[in-house]
């Protein structure tokens, strides 16, 4: 059956209003319903742009299930639906996705204002290449999900971009540096197309330094670039800061051991050895203090 409504997926600000595009702005004007992050934002957006009274419905992870019905039930009945998040494109690292796979299955006509996107602006900014790249959106915080999401950006030939939050992101650069080699090239953006937008470009030790020194503010994109060909041996330093990381989130030895290994694929025997020195280390500062 052939609907007569149909499903826009609007591209936001990132932070500066003056990106919203003409086209954006049409769509949100005949929009009979629209589906947001956070109605408090959207509203906030539409009512700088004059539109009130326009209906909107919370479709963030926790919800974004739930409204699936309304939504195919509205563009049945011929509305126009929008879905938009507070920032950037929807379902890219931000709700979306489930909502644009259900309106498919259900033959709706999906439609685009395309808009800014945070990791095409980083990229692009970064001075780093830009012909081949990857996104990998906020890594998971710990555990072998992550070892192993990091091992993969330490092997990647091409650009990565990562998304990371403020109280995070030391720890991230930590971790990349360990793993991808304090000499590779990446850049962090901070703030990207806001008034204190700010882009720091070096290595991936140097930048860990600089953040490590000036506390991080502000949403921030990592990115990284890619791989020399040949793998490089890492360092005693560089595991034991892998080591140190896991056993500081509460992981025990034999995990964190494992962990590191899978991580930079160092042998276990390596990995452990240094794991019981440190051990040692942790237990005789915790007596001295």
């Amino acid at each position: 059956m052939r609907v007569s409504g149909k499903l826009t997926l609007v591209g936001t600000p990132l932070g500066n209003l003056g990106d919203l595009t003409d086209r954006a702005r049409e769509t949100l004007a005949a929009a009979d319903l629209v589906l947001c992050e956070d109605t408090r934002r959207t509203g906030g957006l539409m009512s700088k742009l004059g539109f009130t009274g326009t209906r909107m419905l919370v479709a963030n992870e926790h919800t974004e299930h739930s409204v699936i019905d309304r939504m195919l039930e509205a563009i049945a009945e011929g509305q126009n639906v929008v879905l938009a998040t507070d920032a950037g494109m929807p379902a890219i690292s931000d709700p979306g996705s489930r909502l644009i796979v259900a309106a498919a299955d259900a033959g709706v006509e999906i439609d685009v204002a395309p808009g800014p996107t945070a990791l095409i602006v980083a990229l692009v900014l970064s001075g780093l290449p830009t012909d081949r790249f990857a996104f990998e959106g906020f890594l998971p915080r710990k555990g072998t999900e992550r070892a192993g999401r990091l091992g993969d950006i330490a092997r990647e030939s091409r650009t990565v971009i990562v998304y990371e939050a403020p109280h995070r992101l030391v720890r991230t650069l930590e971790d990349l540096a360990a793993v991808c080699g304090k000499d590779r090239m990446a850049s962090v953006a901070r703030e990207l197309t806001k008034m204190h937008q700010d882009v720091q470009r070096g290595t991936l030790d140097s930048l860990h330094q600089h953040y490590f020194d000036v506390p991080p503010k502000g949403e921030f994109v990592i990115v990284v670039g890619p791989s020399s060909a040949e793998p490089s041996v890492r360092t005693d330093e560089e595991l034991i800061v892998l080591l140190y990381a896991e056993l500081n989130d509460g992981a025990s030895t034999r995990d964190a051991v494992a962990l590191v290994s899978t991580l930079t694929g160092e042998p276990k025997r390596r990995v452990y050895d240094l794991a019981i020195d440190l051990t040692k280390v942790l237990i005789e500062d915790d007596a001295e203090a």
